[in-house]
């Protein structure tokens, strides 16, 4: 009976230089993998594998040394353990994410909620070529969101209230960016130097700085053998309903206009990027 490697492949199970031997990639979701599942994960690595799992770039969790004879038998097991096989491929890809605002206290979103949403949307989808996911809790980048297809980074839009200001100058102390300084009774902020931390908001004991959270969000980026940062089309988003929007506009983008074997990096380089551009302006806008 023939072998269908490509189906194996996109499947998960990606061949090793052995002979009919494999290294499973799982579904790992924002980098979290529950007790249970960790448990069920060594297990099938002491009875199927070599006794270890390698944790890859991008938070995933591989257990080489499947045979082939072997797998229908690791992906019952594994499913007993609620653990499921990943994808590789053209297709969407596992979903990256730091702790973001569940644990960090930098944290501006809460990352791992938005990389389950993306995961329930859009993992496997196939496509011309891999698309990656890459959701960061705040502007101190740890997930670098702009090395993904389509990253997406916490944000705090901060307004100042002149009225509760007591210019004590904790806000123009903390700012990394010296983007806030205060001068004959009043502060300015340089919205070229703001980065949107929202340190200001977190330094201010008097409420003089309000936050709102949101998502700066970059498309075409791309790490490996052609690296190429991620571009910002748009203003930071203040909703998730706003952010999926965009998401499926940016997929349907590259699932139409890319070639086969093309990443979006290379399409946007092909067509420029005028047309991404208006298509997520009008997904963020709203208009049909």
């Amino acid at each position: 009976m023939a072998v269908d490697y490509a189906a194996l492949k996109a499947g998960g199970f990606m061949l090793q230089k052995q002979k009919d031997t494999f290294s499973l990639r799982l579904r790992v979701v924002g980098g979290n993998v529950t007790a249970e599942q960790l448990e069920t994960i060594a297990e099938v690595a002491r009875k199927y594998g070599h006794g270890y799992a390698h944790l890859t770039s991008r938070q995933g969790v591989e257990i080489p040394f499947i045979q082939l004879n072997d797998i229908e038998e690791v992906k019952a097991e594994l499913a007993k353990g609620n653990v499921f096989p990943g994808a590789s491929g053209p297709r969407v890809r596992t979903v990256t994410a730091c702790q973001g605002g569940q644990c960090c206290p930098s944290g501006r979103i809460d990352s791992l909620d938005i990389a389950r949403e993306l995961d329930k949307r859009y993992f496997g989808r196939a496509l011309p070529h891999k698309f990656k996911f890459g959701v960061t809790g705040c502007p101190n980048n740890c997930l670098k969101a702009e090395e993904n297809d389509m990253g997406v980074k916490g944000c705090m839009v901060t307004r100042w209230n002149a009225k509760a200001c007591v210019f004590c100058g904790a806000c123009e102390r903390v700012c990394r960016r010296k983007a806030i300084t205060i001068s004959d009774g009043t502060i300015s902020l340089d919205e070229t130097l703001c980065n949107h931390c929202g340190r200001c908001a977190d330094a201010c004991r008097k409420g003089a700085w309000e936050g709102e959270s949101g998502y700066l969000v970059s498309f075409g980026g791309t790490i490996g053998n052609n690296i190429q940062k991620g571009s910002v089309l748009l203003p930071i988003i203040r909703d998730k309903e706003t952010l999926f929007r965009v998401a499926d506009a940016a997929l349907d983008y590259f699932a139409e206009h890319a070639q086969k074997g093309e990443r979006f990096a290379k399409t946007l380089e092909r067509l420029g990027w005028d047309g991404l551009r208006e298509t997520v302006e009008a997904a963020f806008y709203g208009n049909p």
